[in-house]
């Protein structure tokens, strides 16, 4: 199936709307949802494990007077939400506190369970793409049972696509080799900082016509600003120093061709042949509006032969133009 339009091929990431990192009112992650649709974004990607539910939640009340043929709408399995008897902060990353509770399951009852209530918390009677969420502990289960559900479900047309979305690029090769699947989230592992998906999942998801979503492209914060900002994170920690120097190295040449280092990242990885498209998280209107922005920037084509000249790019990098 096709992700993304020819014309706009970057989407929503909805972990921010779920309160990743800070609180966000329903009334924002709403109108976040919307200012994306304004934009002519049209693929929206979410997950049980965003906000403990509260992402998809959200998502929904978004796109709920949306025609519902006109985007594409990916959400995940492998973790199974369910309410306790007390309220508590998450710790898991998300700002919330809550009678909620996440607990793994790859199993075949798990996976139908997590689709049942993604489609209820949602509102919404189909998912156009799943996604075998972060099975780095669980790789057994997820290709005895996980995968083997989901490739039933597309096959009987419940789903369009299946794929699974990790921050490793290990584990998704072998899903993209040995596995039945029509689609990768690949997260923060090819970014302008970062293109060592180059060294396997990219190739094989060439191999075996696989398409790949790439999302973190900013690495969580690193390359979200012209100028990494004091306390940049990557992979959502403080960034290393050698990373803060590369990072100022490579806003140096964007500079130097008058586009900013937030613009060459979102360009990037959308130059390789197994990239389908971006998702890129957003938790304001503003933000999507900047992005936005930023997409549309022309990016010189000298500039990526400027990075490789002074080794801030690798060689064997696909590059736009």
């Amino acid at each position: 199936m096709k992700l993304f339009p020819d014309d706009q091929r970057i989407g929503l990431g909805g972990a921010p709307i779920g309160n990743l990192l800070g609180e966000v009112s329903d009334a924002n992650a709403v109108a976040t949802v919307n200012a994306a649709w304004d934009e002519g974004w049209r693929y929206f990607d979410t997950a049980p494990h965003y906000g403990l539910g509260l992402a998809e939640e959200r998502l929904g009340a978004g796109l709920d007077a949306k025609p519902r043929d006109e985007y594409v709408l990916s959400s995940k399995v492998g973790r199974i939400i369910y309410s306790a008897d007390s309220e508590a902060v998450d710790d898991e990353g998300f700002d919330i506190s809550t009678t909620r509770r996440r607990r793994w399951d790859f199993s075949r009852d798990g996976v139908l369970q997590s689709i049942e209530d993604s489609l209820r918390r949602i509102g919404t009677d189909r998912l156009d793409v799943v996604f075998v969420h972060d099975p780095d502990d669980h790789f057994d289960e997820a290709v005895a049972t996980a995968f083997p559900t989901l490739i039933e479900l597309r096959d009987q047309g419940v789903i369009g696509a299946i794929g699974s979305g990790m921050n490793q690029t290990a584990m998704l090769t072998r899903f993209a080799r040995e596995v039945d699947i029509d689609v990768i989230m690949l997260a923060g592992r090819y970014s302008l900082i970062d293109p060592d998906g180059l060294d396997d999942v990219l190739p094989a998801c060439l191999d075996n016509n696989v398409q790949v979503v790439a999302v973190g492209v900013f690495n969580s914060g690193l390359l979200s600003q012209p100028r990494p900002a004091p306390g940049a994170t990557f992979n959502y920690e403080p960034a290393a120093a050698a990373l803060v120097d590369k990072a100022n190295k490579l806003a140096e040449v964007c500079e130097s061709h008058g586009v900013t280092l937030p613009a060459a990242a979102l360009a990037f990885p959308l130059a390789h042949p197994a990239v389908a498209g971006i998702a890129v998280g957003c938790r304001t209107p503003d933000e999507v509006h900047t992005n936005a922005a930023l997409a549309r920037t022309e990016v010189p084509t000298a500039l990526w032969s400027d990075l490789k000249s002074a080794n801030l790019l690798r060689e064997d990098a696909p590059t736009p133009g």
